[in-house]
């Protein structure tokens, strides 16, 4: 049964802008946690960006003031606006879901549950 599913990778030059989208089905709906992360080549999975049911939300310092996430709960779907993109951003890029969450505590990384397949995201210089 798929859960995460995400869109809108592809190949875009430094200074560009690209949003990427993850609808979320069966089990991962209603999430009180979704995040964004990525992983480059020969690199570990990295955060990116999280967000809670009420559109609470943090981010790496990597990315703090070039990219937005939101969520539409209504569309089960968030999504994540990456603008002034840099060559190092170039990764897969995932969706993520934590099915519980502790009050304001952020989940860890493991604490993850529902992963999307991942999209790959290019920045040429």
């Amino acid at each position: 049964q798929v859960q995460l599913v995400e869109s809108g990778g592809g190949l875009v030059q430094a200074g560009g802008s690209l949003r990427l989208s993850c609808a979320a089905s069966g089990r991962a709906v209603g999430s009180p946690a979704m995040g964004w992360f990525r992983q480059a080549p020969g690199k570990e999975r990295e955060f990116v960006a999280v967000i809670s049911w009420s559109s609470k939300t943090s981010y790496a310092d990597s990315v703090k003031g070039r990219f937005t996430i939101s969520r539409d709960n209504v569309k089960n779907t968030v999504y994540l606006q990456r603008n002034v993109l840099k060559p190092e951003d170039t990764a897969d890029y995932y969706c993520a879901a934590a099915s519980v969450m502790f009050g304001t505590t952020w989940p860890r990384l493991e604490e993850y549950n529902y992963w999307g397949q991942g999209t790959q995201v290019t920045v040429s210089s």
